[in-house]
């Protein structure tokens, strides 16, 4: 084998965030850029020699490069096996069963997540270890100090027939493409009862998905339409597409406002649902109900001893700080614990490797269980079409019923988007600096009873994560959280993100319309931030 050494010099701002590194295509398609990055992975994880790698990606521009170029590399750096995803596709948690279920030491998952595709657009290389699961920081910390110092990247000759099943060799290491639905698909089909959804489907059921022209495709039609039994057409916007259709590839309903109008239409489905571009996100609605990804992560979590995969119960459930405290009741009434972390899917993994949680979940649309150690967009579709089978209610009627239990925490999250980094950074240092003066402060007519700067102690290593968000509680049990998104819908700037909740018991207002419900939140977080002052904005780009 002949082991190429290129010389190079480090690139400024190569700083994994809370899922890799991602920027502009332009920028990952400079000569030595891409290359430095995975050589400062392959240079500081844990691996033996000879070990398996697993690389895929959503299959958006730029992905095939990379991939051929990381196949090469990987084996000049000593990796006996790499386990690639046919035309480079692998969705972010079909990656992650891979690694777990082959035993690989981690993978390269080529991804920008629910950013745009394309020339001009986004990509991103995130690195998952050996759990299935995004690196923790020491490791990602380790990669960038590395990226700062990096003078040389290995490769061999070679190249791989990406459309080809089967082995073959590149450099002496064994390359084998395989199916990426197949998997995949057999894990779901051994969580869920897919002969009751399937008896569903023969009694009239009817769903739209919407793959919005990203990864899930391949693995919606074969699950939803070919081993459920849905028609064909189901499975909207299917094929994937390197630059998702010029659709920002975000299942949220400001990007995909066309299910959400057919769900809401007089003839609408029974279901929808929606996933991203790397398929690890959802949108859940009924027919005539949108569910928030935090009442989504409740729901989930109080039904899911009607799937066979969790028909013994749950374990625990945890959840993201931002994310609202619906889960958290659904826990108390389980007498289960219910953990609140730091944004990204990372602080879940040592809860779900020590056995603490089944169940977690994130208000940006993220949600998961222990199955593998990613969010996963079609496990949570699957585990809703699972509870409504057995349950033979709707979407609507189950939503009622859990407010009727429960409670409900009116949620929204309010995103400023491409902010300048400058002023986005200036609004939370401000904000920063007056919470010790904020408890006993009158907003309008809420009184602030608490302030503080969210830090996590992590319940497995005793590991500490400072400064994971701004937090305003009230008095009266609502909330404010402010942050700073490390993976935000763009590249360039900031992303603000404004979380805003307000509880109302059982016996209280369940079914008024969310905005008039935080009306005095909205109010005092452009009083207490001064969001337009910073930002110039005077209303947010998307609000979900």
């Amino acid at each position: 084998m002949t082991i190429q050494t290129h010389p190079t010099t480090p690139f400024a701002g190569q700083k994994p965030g809370t899922s890799g590194l991602r920027k502009k295509v332009r920028v990952f398609a400079q000569p030595n850029y891409a290359e430095n990055f995975i050589q400062s992975v392959f240079d500081v994880v844990d691996r033996t020699e000879g070990a398996t790698l697993v690389i895929g990606g959503d299959g958006r521009f730029h992905n095939r490069v990379v991939i051929a170029e990381a196949i090469r590399m990987a084996a000049a750096n000593g990796y006996g096996r790499v386990l690639v995803g046919r035309g480079g596709i692998l969705s972010t948690p079909a990656a992650s069963h891979v690694i777990r279920k082959y035993g690989a030491s981690g993978g390269l998952i080529l991804s920008a997540s629910h950013n745009p595709a394309g020339l001009d657009e986004d990509f991103g290389i995130k690195y998952n270890i050996g759990n299935g699961g995004p690196a923790p920081e020491a490791v990602t910390e380790a990669i960038f100090a590395r990226t700062q110092t990096i003078d040389r990247w290995l490769s061999v000759p070679g190249d791989v027939d990406l459309d080809r099943i089967g082995t073959s060799q590149v450099g002496g290491m064994a390359v084998e493409v395989i199916d990426p639905v197949a998997d995949y698909a057999a894990l779901m089909e051994s969580l869920f009862d897919f002969a009751a959804i399937r008896g569903k489907v023969s009694a009239g059921f009817t769903m739209a998905f919407d793959a919005m022209s990203a990864v899930t495709g391949p693995y919606a039609t074969e699950i939803f339409e070919r081993r459920l039994g849905f028609a064909k057409g189901t499975v909207r916007n299917g094929t994937p597409l390197e630059d998702f259709g010029g659709h920002h590839p975000d299942p949220n309903l400001v990007h995909a406002h066309e299910l959400y109008e057919a769900m809401m239409a007089p003839d609408a489905p029974d279901f929808g649902a929606a996933s991203d571009g790397d398929g690890d996100r959802n949108l859940i609605i009924g027919r005539h109900r949108f569910i928030t990804p935090s009442d989504s992560l409740a729901m989930l979590a109080a039904n899911a001893h009607l799937a066979p995969g969790y028909a013994a119960g749950l374990k625990g459930i945890a959840r993201s700080m931002p994310t609202s405290a619906a889960a958290d009741r659904v826990a108390a009434a389980l007498g289960i614990p219910c953990f609140e972390t730091p944004t990204g899917w990372k602080f879940f993994g040592n809860l779900l490797d020590a056995g603490m949680v089944t169940i977690c979940g994130e208000e940006s649309a993220g949600t998961g269980s222990d199955h593998v150690r990613e969010k996963d967009g079609l496990w949570a579709v699957l585990l809703w079409l699972n509870i409504l089978a057995v349950s033979g209610i709707s979407v609507d009627a189950l939503a009622r019923e859990h407010w009727a239990r429960f409670g409900r925490n009116y949620y929204a999250r309010h995103d400023y988007e491409a902010v300048e980094s400058e002023s986005a950074n200036a609004l939370i240092a401000e904000l920063t600096q007056a919470l010790p003066s904020l408890p006993g402060r009158t907003v309008g007519p809420l009184t602030v009873a608490e302030a503080d700067s969210f830090s996590y102690t992590d319940p497995v290593d005793g590991s500490v994560s400072a400064n994971q968000g701004l937090r305003v509680l009230f008095v009266c049990g609502s909330r404010i959280v402010f942050r700073l998104s490390g993976t935000g819908t763009g590249t360039e700037g900031a992303t603000l993100r404004v979380y805003l909740e307000a509880y109302q018991p059982p016996d209280g207002a369940v079914d008024r319309e969310t905005p008039a419900m935080l009306a005095d939140l909205i109010a005092a977080a452009e009083t207490l931030a001064g969001i337009t002052r910073h930002t110039g904005r005077a209303r947010p780009n998307v609000v979900t």
